[in-house]
Parts: structure tokens; sequence; C-alpha cells
């Protein structure tokens, strides 16, 4: 890959992101701080770094794709549905679901690609604190006292 001033500008706004984001929302971050880089570049671009190795596709609701920045070595993913955060799930916590379907289904796993989405446990705990929870005692109506 060569490495151009273009590329280069656009891998690292990628890399500072944090999150997984569109091609249109990285342009957008681009075009900020150098607007002579064109769309087609940063798609470009994209490409490049996701061939190379350094960025992965992902795929949003709406098969709409969005990327992220990969640190080297091989490493799954968790990401959030609701704040679009990206964390690397090391092997360690997939190998065991590996050796089970070879045991299992006999079946010789050689790579595996996974990317897990959810709730990371941020949005997790605000949703739970947002939940209104109803105290005291539960009064018994009327109608209810009339069929005891």
């Amino acid at each position: 890959m060569r490495l151009t001033p273009q590329r280069l500008a656009i891998a690292t706004v990628l890399a500072q992101t944090g999150k997984e984001t569109s091609a249109q929302e990285l342009y957008e971050r681009v075009r900020r701080k150098h607007a002579y880089i064109g769309r087609a570049t940063v798609f470009r671009s994209l490409d490049t770094l996701v061939t190379a190795g350094l960025a992965q596709r992902l795929e949003r609701p709406g098969h709409v794709s969005a990327y992220v920045w990969c640190e080297p070595g091989h490493h799954h993913h968790l990401i959030c549905t609701t704040c679009r955060a990206v964390e690397d799930l090391g092997e360690e916590a997939v190998a065991p679901l590996a050796e089970t379907i070879s045991r299992q289904r006999g079946f010789r796993v050689d790579h595996a690609t996974l990317d897990f989405y959810g709730e990371c446990r941020a949005c997790s705990s605000r949703a739970r604190i947002s939940v209104p929870r109803r105290r005291g005692r539960v009064r018994v109506g009327a109608a209810s006292r009339a069929t005891m």
C-alpha cells in the first residue's frame, strides 16, 4: 500500500474516531481539516485500508457499510448499537467457540471474523437508570377485593 498524504489523513481521522463510521461521515470529518480531499478519495482509501487489514468493514442496519480502525493482529469486535463505540475482542474469547464447533461438528475452523452487536456497559447502565421503578406497596383495588 502506497502511503499518500490523503490516505494518511483519512487513516488518522478513522483511528481517532473510536467508533464505527460510514464513509460519508468519515468524508465529512476529513473535510473539516483537509478540504482538498474528495469523496471518491475517501471511498478508495477505505477499500485500501480494509485490504491492508488496517480497517474493517462492518454492517449497519439497512445493509449500510461502516468502517472501524483496526490495530494489527487478529481480533473480533463488540459494537454498541446505541453509541456506536467499537471495542476489540481478543481471540482468546472466541477460541472456545471454535473448539466447540470443531468437536461437535467435525469442522476445522481456519479463520473466523466475529462482530457482536449489542449495547455497551455504559449505554446499558444509562438505560437501567432511566427506567422509572415503582416503589412502595401494591394496593388492591375495590374490584379485586370483591372477588376475594
